[in-house]
């Protein structure tokens, strides 16, 4: 399993627009990813329940992604976050 913490940037925190090419991110990948933020945990390859965590700018959020490819996928939802949010 793969972990890293993140600080959004995003004045809006995740937003509707974010979560959407965030979700489509997470779908590239065979491995489970999860996005957990004050206790609640999220599947990120669900829409409603990434914008249910309802993470706001300067808080902190856990992804972590376990599967064959959590190496890959866990490099790409960093790298997505740092360029979106």
């Amino acid at each position: 399993m793969k972990e890293f913490q993140y600080v959004l940037t995003d004045r809006e925190g995740i937003h509707a627009r974010p979560a959407g090419l965030l979700v489509k991110k997470a779908n590239e990948f065979q491995s489970d990813i999860k996005i957990e933020r004050g206790g609640k945990s999220a599947d990120a390859k669900r829409i409603f329940a990434v914008m249910g965590l309802g993470a706001k700018c300067g808080e902190q959020i856990a992804v972590t992604a376990e599967g064959t490819d959590e190496e890959a996928a866990a490099a790409a939802m960093e790298a997505f976050l740092k360029e979106n949010l």
